[in-house]
């Protein structure tokens, strides 16, 4: 009676989220890894001799049953997490390592694997035929598939204890935050947004303490304070919460981070690498360490005068207007820079607020598709596993079903912070040649709505949810035969390239036009705010520009080490000083909670961020060119970045959208810089 035992029967083969029930999970997941090993099994005792459709294809198609099951599990346990789920998540985690590993170390699968690749001249493969072989034969090269029976077995240890490390790391960041209950007085809330106060009362209440004001730290929340709050004592206070989180007590992470990083390391020595980046760079667009530092460095070099200037103008405006009488620290810049930002621009975000109801940016961003691409979105009544969850149906220009796009926007106590897209199922092509249409997912945390008021929506949240839609388009467009090769399975330092791409028409008037009234009124948002919004755009780029270098060097340090490390602060504060812009803060640190590396697989790989960044100003650059919705321009990007997934290297997709190599005198430009 387990509904995971079986391909789901819906009208769209969608998930039946009411009918699974937590305690289906684990045997559901330790049936497909059986059925799974079965299927490997088959493979290697295949009497027929190794070839593309027996080896290859097969291999690609093995584990679908628990592919279904995982494809469920992981998402709700972002989404909809708790003790349950978690404790699930650690149990299953050693028993997914020991699966991958028998895989990737299971000798016969690789003698047939690497009999194909040798021979792979005689098969007469096709483009995307010839890309699944050579990243199956790297990934199992990758894997170990070379090391003798003690370099197996260590690997499989080292693989086993990093998958449980990671599994902490991510909980430990969910269960600290969901800790802190922080009550405030009227007196420290003052220049707070009245729907964060509306929240905070409504809070306090039903903790039993009315006339009090309830925060957590949840990231709309501290953002808020961060950025509004006149009191330096409450911003100084919350800095420090949210910064020295998972670095001592219960849910520390500090001992877990040094953990990782020298297994890390030890994996990549046993597999032939110097450092555990040069493994993970070796399949990327970016081929090596080298270029993420010449990168890193450039931009470094580049935006550092601009941040010093910024800086020397916050901090002469901020003493002027009696702000402050000394330099700013770091939990002042927010709220400094939105001050001189609304002084020079009239451009407060709280402003933009009442025109950006969530359900008209919902219809703006999907009306955005439909220009650009002919796609078009229906709401459909299906099963969702929550009440603030819904599901749209995905059309393409000719009518036909291209999949499900799932829009779950606000904070909740059992989901954790941030943003992101993931997928229920990806698309691949089946051996009759029916199509398996992906079920993709976005995932917000934005602000709830509140009374009669909507959830209405910040520039940078109307941002966040552009950059996560290109995702799901990357995800919803692609036409690739092969499920390990479609949608965002691409190198990790080309798949921001679409979403991030998608970021730049937050600025385009044109679009902003086509939803962007006011919530009561319905007036059409003013010219000139949209004007002053543009000129805003460039205010405070060194800055962001240099925060997330800091990220991308302290990534890159903490993956060449070469030696084990002693002390999680002494290490990060050198890691990142060439980019650093405060003086460092006691308790302080990013390691503990930087999740994206510890747990959530851009390992190695956060420096894509800015490397994407580079694309997609060249890449929008292209379109401002031909204009912004050319149709031949949209087509163009639609079929060489979106549809391809990672069936052709992400280089030559650029150049066959391009013409060219990516150029930095785009973003250069964009942000102000040139």
């Amino acid at each position: 009676m387990n509904p995971l035992y079986n391909d789901f029967k819906g009208r769209y083969a969608e998930v039946p989220f009411s009918e699974i029930k937590t305690e289906h999970f684990e045997p559901a997941i330790e049936r497909g890894i059986k059925l799974a090993k079965d299927e490997i099994e088959a493979i290697c005792t295949n009497e027929e001799a190794p070839d593309f459709k027996n080896t290859i294809v097969a291999l690609e198609k093995a584990g679908k049953d628990l592919d279904r099951v995982l494809n469920v599990f992981y998402p709700l346990n972002s989404a909809l997490s708790d003790d349950e789920l978690m404790d699930i998540s650690l149990k299953v985690a050693p028993l997914l390592s020991e699966y991958s590993t028998s895989i990737t170390l299971n000798e016969r699968l690789w003698e047939r694997i690497k009999y194909v690749y040798d021979h792979r001249d005689e098969y007469n493969l096709d483009g995307e035929d010839n890309m699944l072989l050579s990243e199956t034969y790297d990934s199992f090269r990758r894997s170990g598939a070379l090391l003798d029976d003690n370099g197996r077995e260590r690997l499989k240890k080292i693989n086993a204890e990093l998958t449980e490390l990671t599994t902490v790391f991510g909980q430990n960041v969910l269960k600290e935050l969901k800790t802190y209950r922080i009550f405030l007085d009227a007196e420290d809330v003052e220049g707070l947004p009245q729907r964060i106060l509306n929240q905070a009362a409504d809070d306090a209440v039903k903790a039993e303490k009315p006339g009090k004001y309830l925060f957590n730290l949840s990231q709309p929340v501290y953002m808020a304070v961060m950025k509004y709050c006149k009191s330096r004592d409450v911003r100084e206070r919350f800095y420090r919460l949210y910064t020295g989180r998972n670095i001592s007590g219960e849910f520390s992470n500090s001992d877990v981070v040094l953990k990782i990083v020298r297994l890390r390391l030890e994996k990549a020595r046993l597999l032939g690498y110097d450092t555990y980046a040069d493994l993970k760079l070796s399949h990327t667009m970016a081929k090596n360490k080298v270029n993420v530092f010449n990168l890193l460095d450039k931009l470094a070099e580049a935006y550092r005068p601009a941040q010093l200037k910024e800086f020397s103008e916050l901090n002469k405006f901020a003493k002027e207007r009696g702000i402050l009488t000394e330099d700013m620290k770091p939990w002042d810049y927010s709220f400094v820079a939105n001050k001189l930002k609304e002084a020079k621009y009239n451009c407060d975000e709280e402003q933009f607020r009442p025109y950006f109801p969530v359900d008209a940016v919902v219809k703006g961003v999907f009306s955005l598709a439909n220009r650009l691409y002919g796609i078009s979105f229906e709401k459909v009544n299906i099963d969702v596993y929550h009440p603030d969850v819904e599901a749209f149906e995905v059309k393409d220009e000719d009518g036909s079903y291209l999949g499900l796009l799932y829009t779950d926007f606000f904070p909740r106590d059992n989901k954790r912070p941030g943003a992101w897209m993931t997928d229920f199922g990806g698309f691949w092509i089946e051996d009759d040649g029916k199509e398996h249409r992906p079920h993709v997912s976005i995932v917000m945390n934005f602000t709830k709505p509140h009374g009669d008021s909507p959830s209405l929506l910040s520039t940078s949240e109307v941002e966040t949810f552009l950059h996560e839609f290109g995702h799901a388009l990357h995800g919803l467009l692609t036409k690739t035969r092969y499920a390990s090769l479609s949608g965002t399975n691409v190198y990790r330092d080309f798949v921001e390239l679409p979403s991030q791409f998608n970021e730049n028409f937050l600025t385009n008037e044109d679009f902003l036009k086509t939803f962007a009234h006011h919530w009561r009124t319905g007036e059409l948002i003013p010219a000139e705010m949209i004007a002053n919004l543009v000129r805003s755009r460039q205010f405070g780029a060194a800055y962001a520009c240099l925060r997330q270098l800091g990220f991308g060097f302290l990534d890159m340090m903490w993956h060449t080490i070469t030696e084990p490390v002693a002390d999680v602060a002494d290490f990060e504060k050198q890691a990142i000083d060439k980019v650093k812009v405060f003086e460092d803060i006691d308790n302080s640190l990013i390691s503990p909670q930087f999740s994206h590396i510890f747990s959530g697989g851009y390992a190695s790989g956060y420096y894509s961020y800015k490397w994407a960044e580079l694309l997609d100003a060249d890449a929008f650059a292209a379109f401002e060119e031909s204009g912004i919705y050319n149709k031949e321009t949209a087509t163009s990007f639609r079929k060489n970045i979106l549809e391809k997934g990672g069936s052709v290297y992400p280089d030559v997709l650029y150049r066959r959208f391009r013409g060219r190599d990516a150029d930095i005198s785009a973003l250069l430009k964009r942000d102000g810089i040139i």
